[in-house]
C-alpha cells in the first residue's frame, strides 16, 4: 500500500488574501500562505504583497554610480544643448537683438543710471551662458561638444538635478569672474564658464576617488593658457570663475555623497549659492560706499 504524495488539507493551506485558493507556499518573511497570484520572487523563496510593499519602503533604490541609478540617460545634457542651439538660431535672425539682450558685462551689475544707458540687470549673469558669438560657429560647437563629453560622465554620476545645479552655479561663477577681473564694458557670451565648472567638478571628484587625472589636467591647463594668449578673444576671466565655482560644488557633492548627508548637501549648496550672489552684489554696493 503506497502513501499519497498530496499534502493533507488544513485550514492554513489556503491563501490569506484569497481564502478559496489552496496553496502550500509560504512567504519567506512573514510565513503566511500565498497563492500564485500573490507571490513575488525574492532572493530566496517568494514574498507576499504586504511584505514586498514594506521592503520597497525601507530599501533604498539600487545605485551603481556616484549618486544616480545605473542606466540613467543624460537628459539634462541633451536639453541644455538643445536650448543653447535654439538660442543660437534666434541670434542669427536680424532685428531680434537676442545677443544684446542676453550678453553680460560688469556694467550690468552696477546701479541703474550709474552709466547712462545701462540698467542693473543681474540675470544676465545666467542668460549669457546660453548665448554665443554670432557668425563663429566654432565657438558654440566646441562648447556643446565639451558639454556633451562632460555631461555623459557627470550627469549619470550626480543625477539630473545636481548636474543642472552644477551647470548653473558654474555659469554664474564664470560671470562673477568677469565682473571682478574684466572691465565694466567687456561684453561676454558663451557657456565656457559653465564648461570649466564641469571640468573643475570632475577634476575634484576624480581626485577624491583616486582616478587618473593626467589627461584632464592637461586639458584644463591648455584651455586656461589659451585664454591668456594675446589676440585670442576668449574671456579667461569666465574660465577661472567657472572652474573655481564648479570645483567647490563638486567638492560639496563628493563629501556629502551618502544618502544620510542629503540634508547637509542641500544646505551647503544653498550656502554656496548665497555666497556667490552676495559676491555678485559687491560692485553694486561698493558704488554707494565709494
Amino acid at each position: 500500500m503506497s502513501q499519497s504524495s498530496v499534502p493533507p488539507v488544513r485550514s492554513g493551506n489556503f491563501c490569506y488574501r484569497h481564502p478559496d485558493r489552496q496553496s502550500f507556499v509560504l512567504c519567506q518573511r512573514c510565513g503566511r500562505t500565498i497563492c500564485g497570484e500573490c507571490q513575488t520572487p525574492g532572493a530566496v523563496g517568494v514574498i507576499c504583497p504586504e511584505c514586498m510593499r514594506e521592503q520597497r519602503k525601507t530599501t533604498p533604490r539600487a545605485r551603481t554610480g556616484f549618486f544616480s541609478r545605473s542606466g540613467d540617460r543624460p537628459l539634462v545634457t541633451y536639453i541644455l544643448i538643445a536650448v543653447t542651439a535654439f538660442v543660437f538660431l534666434l541670434q542669427l535672425i536680424p532685428g531680434l537683438g537676442v545677443t544684446q539682450q542676453l550678453l553680460y558685462a560688469g556694467v550690468y551689475s552696477l546701479p541703474s543710471g550709474f552709466y547712462p544707458g545701462y540698467d542693473f540687470e543681474p540675470w544676465r549673469m545666467l542668460t549669457t551662458v546660453f548665448a554665443h558669438s554670432q557668425g563663429f560657429i566654432f565657438h558654440i560647437a566646441l562648447n556643446m561638444y565639451s558639454l556633451w563629453l562632460f555631461g555623459q560622465a557627470l550627469e549619470p554620476m550626480l543625477g539630473r538635478a545636481r548636474f543642472l545645479t552644477l551647470y548653473l552655479i558654474s555659469g554664474f561663477a564664470g560671470s562673477l569672474g568677469v565682473s571682478f577681473l574684466a572691465g565694466d564694458f567687456v561684453p561676454v557670451v558663451g557657456a565656457s564658464g559653465a564648461i570649466f565648472g564641469l571640468m573643475g567638478a570632475f577634476l575634484v571628484i576624480q581626485r577624491k576617488r583616486g582616478g587618473n587625472m593626467n589627461g584632464l589636467l592637461v586639458l584644463v591647463g591648455i584651455n586656461l593658457v589659451i585664454g591668456f594668449i594675446p589676440g585670442i578673444n576668449v574671456a579667461w576671466q569666465a574660465h577661472v570663475g567657472g572652474l573655481v565655482g564648479g570645483a567647490l560644488a563638486g567638492l560639496i557633492y563628493y563629501e556629502t555623497r551618502h544618502l544620510k548627508h542629503k540634508s547637509r548637501q542641500i544646505v551647503l549648496i544653498v550656502a554656496l549659492c548665497v555666497v556667490l550672489v552676495a559676491l555678485s552684489l559687491v560692485p553694486f554696493v561698493s558704488t554707494f560706499i565709494l
